[in-house]
């Protein structure tokens, strides 16, 4: 018997390979079970990784075994029911089933788990965002000359070998060989006639002296052109590389909520939670993305991170001081001609008397012509008051770059967050 022993050392990562590829064939349930986990997560670990179960039916795979099928004869002692050439139906419950049922507990006491994993939190960020993207992302001119591209800038003789140009090094050994055997090929050709005109002479008149140098002529001319190299380091050519700006898809977020007292702390807790999802799907996602944390109320303020979410400063409710704020900013810092502006803002709705108007003003005549994209978030259980009815008419004027949702509770936040944020079909290549 020949027995084959396979010795080659496992390569590296090759679990890795092996995982991700149980990762794309489960997608759809592993997808369901982090829908899950994000609507019942608290801000402090919405980005650590997760546990998932997948019922074990799901991942099982067919096999094969032998049954009691087929027809047979068989002896029935104390038969009363059935005559020779009856038909039996087969019993229930047979044919490669469990018996017991998977993932629940039988009569005897036996049952199968659910096949549970952990997800990294890469892997975990990874279901959570995916299909998701910033609208309208266009690419804008820079001038602070950040992003580079190296381009083809012409030949050189010199350079690495990865950069080597195969047919113009060619066709450069093949002009060479072409001029310098041309003059010895040339000379060899004289030389072979004019020994074949010696032979063609009488005997009598030949001269074997010049015979013989003639064919030492030929034999050293003949030399000369095998010597000739096919290529030599004179032939070689290299692409050249230079740095060419280009455009750059820099974005900047700005992350507007509302800290007035009419915000109880379970909406600002689930504002909080809107934002942290942006913030980490930006963080993922994209390079170039800048974050700017605006908080108001009667006042709105530019804030540091933490400030943003973990401050306790409230007040009255005056929305358009903060969208006056990031209008400032944005003359300021971030110019709409190199930038791709967005604003993503958390409210209740509520707002100072006969400011919802001067909120609606703002949107459309200043900012929404500069902005890519709008996205508004209103948490409340309640009817809505004068700023969403205000913001509906922003939104039929701009109905591309302006979208509002409702949330309710929590377990609203993340089906809005897709919803504001999913992949536009004239943005998928």
């Amino acid at each position: 018997m020949t027995y084959f022993i396979d010795r080659r050392p496992n390569a590296k990562h090759k679990s890795a390979v092996n995982r991700q590829r149980f990762l794309e064939r489960y997608r759809k349930h592993i997808k369901r079970s982090v829908e899950e986990a994000v609507n019942r997560r608290s801000i402090t670990d919405m980005e650590r990784g997760e546990k998932v179960s997948i019922p074990t039916k799901d991942i099982s795979e067919p096999v094969f075994q032998h049954g009691p099928g087929g027809a047979r004869e068989i002896v029935s002692p104390g038969n009363k029911e059935f005559l020779a050439g009856d038909k039996i139906h087969r019993p229930p419950g047979q044919g490669g089933g469990s018996g017991s049922g998977e993932g629940n507990a039988s009569n005897q006491g036996e049952g199968t788990d659910e096949f549970a994993f952990t997800l990294s939190r890469e892997e975990f960020l990874e279901f959570v965002f995916d299909g998701l993207e910033l609208p309208h992302l266009q690419r804008k001119p820079l001038k602070s000359l950040q992003e580079i591209k190296m381009v083809r800038a012409g030949l050189a003789r010199d350079g690495v070998p990865s950069r080597i140009s195969i047919t113009r090094s060619m066709r450069e050994a093949y002009a060479r060989r072409i001029a310098m055997r041309a003059p010895i090929k040339r000379a060899l050709r004289e030389a072979q006639q004019a020994l074949e005109a010696e032979e063609r002479k009488d005997p009598v008149l030949r001269n074997p002296a010049r015979i013989t140098e003639l064919k030492a002529e030929i034999e050293r001319l003949e030399k000369r052109i095998e010597a000739v190299p096919f290529i030599d380091t004179y032939d070689l050519r290299y692409h050249q590389l230079a740095a060419q700006p280009q455009p750059s898809s820099q974005a900047v977020m700005f992350c507007v909520m509302d800290v007035s007292g009419s915000m109880t702390q379970n909406h600002k807790d689930i504002a909080k939670r809107f934002f942290l999802l942006l913030y980490l799907f930006l963080e993922k996602h994209y390079e170039k993305v800048e974050l700017v944390f605006v908080r108001h109320h009667t006042a709105a303020r530019e804030v540091s991170e933490e400030e943003f979410f973990y401050s306790r400063e409230t007040g009255g409710t005056i929305v358009s001081s903060a969208l006056t704020l990031v209008k400032k900013i944005i003359d300021k810092r971030y110019p709409a001609e190199q930038w791709n502006l967005y604003v993503a803002q958390a409210s209740d709705g509520d707002n100072w008397d006969d400011d919802s108007n001067v909120c609606r003003d703002l949107l459309v005549k200043q900012l929404m012509p500069q902005l890519q994209y709008y996205a508004y978030v209103e948490i409340t259980p309640h009817d809505h008051q004068s700023l969403w009815q205000e913001y509906e008419a922003v939104a039929a004027r701009f109905p591309e770059q302006f979208a509002m949702r409702q949330i309710v509770e929590a377990g609203d936040i993340y089906p809005v967050f897709r919803e504001l944020f999913k992949r536009r079909l004239s943005q998928q290549h």
